[in-house]
């Protein structure tokens, strides 16, 4: 990253909700960009916690790998909770674990040298909570880390969470065994089918005898969540998802789970105010994903994903670094990604907005400013509304006021692929000072209206629109 982009906010080090910086290089005025994000900064607040430590070894858990500490872990929150609020310390050693709960006031804490290692047996997250699955809300396998109504709640220190899912354990729910049909196939379909046919949330219970999988962290319905420097691993699916919640911290966290089918690094999912800083992602699928649910469950809730910030991060495997979609029934907009940097020849993408005439919503109002591309496998800006091939349909999805500004791409296949449909075109497509070298493939544009290309190379060439 160059010397004038690379800032310190001292909002993020002191939890103020004000966006001033400090510039690593000559003072400048504040661009664009950073009034958008120091308007998006003003609505974000770390929360703050009572001085009260709970350490789950007073509870009984025993750090061998071997004991099970979950009823351990859960009287230690328990405890805390009712004293006030706190710190649940997980020391340095190797805990397994089943379902933990977070409540209101607590901060789960992993000490350096701790690892919380998740059970491989499914009957360890039962009983089964009020989840969503892929933008459709259901009753099923409680996530691994789960937080649902709280105020002021966090997962922070130094720590692993070891999902320990791999081709025997969960994974194999969705790839099925030796090429065999997906186990979680008909779930899907079902669950799918019970939402368009308006069963209440209730009555779509899943879990024991089914095939969903269960996200590593989920926080729903949340208010003052911070999530700080634990490292995921190897997650069943989703590795982080707020859903629903409301001023989220996304900070200095490490996701390092590229083998896994769906494993996204961090999936904000109709929330409002999230800032994402400071993370490196690895993953088996999208690095972040912005999503607002999907089809007629999406309809129903109707809750956009709105108000986002994502700075100084790093992509490496995945298949969009940052990306928006293809969950965009509830719409999505205003957000802004800035100074991160990205490169793997197995990320797919560095910027992907993807949908469907099915999904419908709105996408607008993203701003990528100051992005670093090495090298990826497909295409580094991709705008696509034939997700799953589908490019008809009574949802078409309204695309438009997308910008990038001051990328830099080192190799790959195209520089962007733009696809809008015939019945509804992409609108208002913006790429200002960007340099695209060692592309090795044509550019697509189908269905697009207002594309303007301003001071924009491809190849050492001035591109036109």
């Amino acid at each position: 990253m160059s010397a004038p982009r690379r800032r310190t906010f001292l909002a993020a080090a002191t939890g103020a909700s004000a966006a001033l910086w400090l510039s690593a290089g000559p003072a400048r005025a504040a661009t664009g960009t950073d009034r958008r994000a120091a308007r998006i900064l003003a609505g974000i607040r770390t929360p703050r916690f009572p001085r009260r430590t709970v350490p789950i070894t007073d509870h009984g858990a025993v750090g061998d790998g071997l004991h099970d500490c979950t009823s351990a872990i859960r009287a230690a929150i328990d405890a805390c909770a009712a004293a006030g609020g706190g710190r649940v310390v997980v020391p340095p050693g190797d805990w397994l674990t089943g379902a933990v709960h977070l409540r209101d006031r607590i901060d789960l804490h992993l000490e350096q040298g701790a690892t919380l290692r998740f059970r491989q047996d499914p009957t360890a997250y039962l009983p089964a909570v009020y989840t969503r699955y892929e933008g459709t809300e259901c009753v099923n396998y409680s996530p691994f880390v789960y937080a649902y109504g709280c105020r002021t709640v966090a997962l922070t220190g130094r720590g692993v969470l070891e999902g320990q899912a791999d081709a025997e354990h969960w994974w194999n729910w969705t790839k099925g065994v030796d090429g065999g049909p997906s186990p979680e196939s008909p779930d899907k379909q079902q669950l799918l089918a019970w939402a368009e046919a308006g069963v209440p949330v209730e009555e779509r219970v899943f879990g024991e005898g089914h095939h969903l999988r269960p996200n590593m962290v989920q926080f729903y319905r949340c208010r003052d969540v911070l999530i700080e420097d634990v490292t995921v691993r190897d997650s069943p699916m989703w590795n982080i998802h707020p859903v629903l919640c409301t001023n989220v911290t996304v900070r200095g966290v490490t996701v390092d789970s590229p083998n896994g089918p769906n494993n996204d690094g961090c999936d904000p999912e109709s929330c409002a105010y999230v800032l994402i800083q400071d993370c490196v992602f690895d993953t088996g699928d999208d690095c972040i994903a912005f999503k607002a649910g999907k089809n007629a469950d999406g309809r129903r809730v109707d809750v956009p994903m709105a108000h986002a910030l994502v700075e100084r991060c790093e992509m490496r495997d995945g298949h969009g670094g940052v990306t928006i979609g293809s969950e965009t029934t509830g719409g999505v907009h205003d957000i802004v990604a800035r100074d991160c940097r990205m490169s793997s020849p197995d990320l797919d993408r560095a910027i992907r907005i993807k949908s469907n005439p099915v999904r419908g919503g709105h996408v607008r109002d993203v701003l990528c400013d100051g992005i670093e591309v090495g090298q990826v496998g497909e295409v580094v800006v991709e705008v696509a509304l034939n997700y799953e091939r589908i490019d008809s349909g009574p949802y078409y999805p309204d695309v438009r006021g997308i910008q990038v500004r001051n990328l830099t791409a080192q190799s790959g296949p195209r520089a962007w692929t733009l696809l809008g449909n015939d019945a509804n075109p992409v609108r208002d497509v913006r790429f200002t000072d960007c340099r695209f070298d060692g592309m090795t493939g044509p550019n697509e544009v189908v269905d697009v209206e207002g594309l303007v290309l301003t001071r924009v190379t491809v190849n050492g060439q001035e591109a036109t629109a």
